[in-house]
């Protein structure tokens, strides 16, 4: 349902850089690249996308809003949240199991060089 998730920037060289080198671990690569707009994917439905805003103001972060990208298991969640706090991100939740020891939902939180918040996650259903 959804096609691609968009997320603010105020410095779309560094952003670029940064989700260049986290998104390569996953398969992903650009799939559309102008001047403030950018975007990623690795062949699957959905896309990820930086932009510059439109009304050339401050990209900010919005309260409440996160980014969640599905991957093939818990260890490449790990892998996958090092990775974005190795490249600057802060993180928001080690990776480890949520909802209980029955849920099968594994994720880790982190905050790009932006602060928008994002997980990696892994769902599996026993």
């Amino acid at each position: 349902m959804i096609g691609y998730v968009t997320v603010g920037t105020n410095d779309i060289d560094k952003a670029s850089a940064y989700y260049d080198s986290l998104l390569a671990g996953i398969g992903a690569s650009r799939s559309m690249d102008m001047d403030t707009f950018k975007v990623w994917s690795n062949g699957g439905e959905a896309a990820f996308s930086i932009t510059l805003p439109f009304n050339q103001e401050a990209a900010t972060v919005g309260n409440g809003v996160m980014v969640a990208i599905a991957l093939d298991s818990p260890a490449t969640v790990d892998k996958m949240h090092a990775k974005a706090i190795e490249l600057g991100g802060t993180d928001e939740g080690a990776p480890g199991p949520r909802g209980g020891d029955d849920s099968g939902f594994y994720a880790g939180y982190f905050r790009d060089l932006d602060g928008n918040k994002l997980n990696f996650f892994h769902f599996s259903q026993a």
